[in-house]
């Protein structure tokens, strides 16, 4: 898998404060923009997220491109609903062509030799009707139909910030499949970077070190006892 964030709102965490001392100043934008330190910025912000303050996130926005995916992964990632995606399209790629890229094969298959054979010669074969389907002439939008979720894909997509909280609380849980939260940890060193006051604590709800706690309520996680511990 190969994350970047190929752009991002500038000054992102300035971005934030700026939007969020509009409602309570009537002084022209770049008035109030002067007046904001590094120190009110910070101050603001961890504010704005004690108070749950949301709104003022909604400014900022990363957008991401991520190769070596998973169509099963995809069909996650596109259930968060607030933001915007443009995926590669199996309708317009043909997959009978050089260069197919070999499926995304889950850990556990990997890890048993009689799983992994059985996975590959099911991927096998699926790939191997496909270019079947081609030949005959059958568009490749309609030979996909046979095409299993191991196979790769491509995907641009934007976030705004408070989407990327919800995001990051669900999918970095130790409950999320693994591809989803390899993919959500990438996504999360990459904002730290990009806006540290705004996601220093996004994240698992478990592992927040002032309120944790755990958004299933599920004993059986490993991370339950910590939350218990420190409640």
């Amino acid at each position: 898998m190969k994350l970047t964030l190929i752009r991002h709102t500038e000054s992102p965490d300035l971005t934030i404060a700026l939007a969020a001392r509009r409602c309570y100043s009537s002084k022209p934008s770049t008035e109030i923009e002067e007046s904001l330190s590094a120190e009110k910025v910070e101050k603001l912000i961890m504010k704005l997220r004690e108070r749950n303050h949301l709104s003022p996130f909604e400014h900022a926005v990363f957008t991401f491109a991520a190769d070596g995916l998973s169509r099963s992964l995809s069909h996650q990632l596109v259930r968060h609903r607030i933001a915007s995606y443009s995926q590669e399209s199996q309708r317009y790629v043909d997959y009978s062509k050089p260069g197919f890229v070999p499926p995304i094969i889950p850990p556990t298959v990997k890890a048993d030799s009689k799983a992994y054979e059985i996975f590959s010669e099911a991927v096998k074969s699926a790939v191997n009707t496909y270019n079947l389907l081609v030949k005959e002439g059958i568009p490749p939008e309609d030979a996909r139909y046979v095409l299993p979720n191991a196979i790769e894909t491509k995907i641009v997509f934007t976030m705004n910030a408070r989407s990327l909280f919800n995001f990051f609380e669900q999918r970095c849980c130790m409950k999320a499949q693994w591809e989803i939260r390899h993919l959500a940890a990438l996504m999360l060193k990459e904002c730290k970077q990009a806006a540290p006051l705004a996601f220093k604590f996004a994240g698992a709800p478990c592992l927040s070190a002032s309120h944790p706690y755990c958004r299933e309520n599920d004993p059986s996680c490993p991370n339950y006892r910590f939350v218990e511990k420190n409640k």
